[in-house]
């Protein structure tokens, strides 16, 4: 830990290395709670970007550092016709292009791989999936377990999950201990009434223990730091509310525009893309009560009840709470960039928002009264993540008939993203015969004296999963109350009159629409 002026510096990535880590008060190892029981992961949309750029990727580099199950087994199956040596193929050219990629492992990996081809409403193509799967479950001793990630556009979660459950893959297998769980990635839904019918349909198939809606923002480090930083640290706990602080600021910030994914970000936006999910999980970690246990359904009940104390947007004043932006040309770091609606695959006359920030109130004792600024949103200044604790200013200005001038309130960021990192600053005397003040930061990178094993988002996803373990993943009741609060405001932003002249024009590489400013002008 650093006391400097100014601001923590970049903090690179660490890999997932078999070591051991080393802390000030010893020896101690982070990597894994527990050992999973063999199973086969079956990627259905293994033809897809997400398995190539994600999945497969995390499956090796927990494969060459000895994170994984043994026996363990990866089925890929999708409606592209590969064999499985093409498919093994197709993944020996994905991790080429990882730092992580040794050729000298690659067979041995290989082995793992397996494809089947698919039709993704045919129940007679499941029912052939399961007689293929119990082949290679008797053959290499996966004991019954499966996980099904579902890597495929959402409008195939419902046919999915339904051709699963017929052809018997979400009941338990030949013996009563074995498992089946199906991972289903957002969105979950576009609004309460579909993500509602959403969850019908699952649960027709599978329990809810069997049901993991994943969230890979929960997976990063310092995301999950944030309940121990909160809960572990006497002195924080008890200022960490309405009485001491002022104001909650997350950001979510993005220098890509829509790239590849215009077919899908068309129909979602950013309200559904970011604030549904990433957005409302960093509100809950940051505001909600300790639990009475870390465990993990009393961790989500404290999530649960900071959902149902957010304020309703008023309609007929939506945009005093709301600014809405879509990005137009620029040139961020002096390269020339199209506007949104000029993107491959995007409506020349769109209104979707890539843009968002919101005010939201939660009325709870801890908190009445405390905005909470939430912002995301594509084609911004930097990539950036961060959870901004701005405290009340001193009640007292003891100093300014000295200095002359306002002292600056004390501030606690939570960086995620590039810089994973807890920073506080507050006033110091600077030195010499003057008085005179001076802000200053004590920093702490989270990785600072530790040399030992750091999960991938993806990779600490995958080994929850194939433990059972549910911290990190979405609840049915918590996505309702977060929909219940954004349907309203979608249906509002999507229906009313002034649409257009709401959405406002910002430049790419900027910081948004002027605005967003204004509504945080107390920030």
């Amino acid at each position: 830990m650093t006391l400097e002026p100014g601001s923590a510096g970049h903090m690179g990535e660490s890999e997932l290395t078999p070591a051991t880590a080393h802390s000030g008060n010893g020896v101690e190892s982070c990597l894994l709670d527990g050992v999973p029981a063999p199973c086969m992961l079956v990627i259905v949309g293994a033809s897809g970007d997400l398995t190539a750029r994600k999945i497969i990727p995390a499956v090796y580099n927990l494969y060459i550092n000895g994170g994984l199950p043994d026996p363990f087994i990866v089925v890929g199956c999708a409606r592209t016709s590969l064999t499985t040596e093409s498919f093994r193929d197709k993944m020996k050219a994905a991790l080429k292009q990882t730092r992580f990629f040794d050729p000298n492992r690659w067979q041995d990996f290989a082995a793992l791989l397996h494809y089947h081809p698919i039709e993704y409403e045919d129940q007679t193509s499941f029912d052939a999936l399961a007689r293929y799967l119990a082949r290679l479950d008797h053959e290499f001793g996966t004991g019954g377990n499966k996980v099904f990630y579902l890597a495929i556009p959402p409008s195939l979660y419902q046919p999915t999950a339904r051709t699963l459950g017929r052809a018997g893959l979400s009941a338990k297998g030949r013996n009563e201990r074995s498992w089946a769980r199906i991972v289903v990635e957002k969105p979950f839904g576009r609004d309460l009434d579909s993500a509602i019918d959403l969850d019908r349909t699952l649960h027709r198939h599978f329990d809810e223990h069997q049901i993991f809606r994943i969230d890979h923002y929960l997976a990063k480090e310092t995301v999950q730091n944030i309940l121990m930083f909160r809960f572990a640290n006497a002195i924080f706990e008890p200022i960490w509310n309405r009485r001491y602080i002022d104001s909650v600021s997350i950001i979510a910030a993005e220098t890509l525009g829509v790239e590849h994914r215009a077919g899908y970000y068309e129909q979602a936006g950013v309200l559904r893309d970011m604030f549904q999910n990433h957005m409302m999980q960093l509100l809950a970690l940051t505001a909600m009560d300790p639990p009475s246990l870390f465990e993990a359904d009393r961790v989500r009940d404290e999530k649960v009840r900071v959902y149902g104390t957010m304020r309703p947007f008023p309609t007929d004043n939506l945009w005093d709470y709301l600014v809405l932006g879509q990005y137009g040309e620029g040139t961020p770091d002096g390269n020339q960039v199209p506007a949104y609606r000029r993107e491959r695959g995007v409506n020349f006359n769109s209104l979707t928002p890539t843009f968002a920030a919101m005010k939201v109130f939660l009325d709870s004792w801890r908190w009445q009264g405390v905005p909470f600024y939430l912002t995301s949103g594509k084609r911004l200044a930097k990539k950036l993540t961060e959870i901004t604790i701005r405290f009340k200013e001193v009640p007292h200005a003891l100093f300014r008939s000295t200095l002359g001038e306002d002292i600056m309130a004390n501030q606690l960021i939570l960086g995620i993203y590039p810089d994973e990192r807890i920073t506080l600053t507050f006033q110091t005397k600077n030195p010499g015969a003057r008085v005179c003040l001076r802000s200053v930061t004590m920093d702490f990178q989270y990785h600072q004296n530790y040399t030992g094993p750091v999960l991938d988002a993806y990779e600490k996803v995958l080994l929850d999963c194939m433990l059972g373990d549910q911290m990190l993943f979405w609840r049915q009741d918590g996505l309702e109350r977060c929909w219940s609060f954004l349907t309203p405001i979608l249906e509002e932003c999507e229906t009313c009159k002034g649409r257009s002249s709401m959405l406002l024009p910002y430049e790419s590489g900027s910081w948004g629409p002027e605005a967003a400013r204004k509504l945080r002008h107390d920030v």
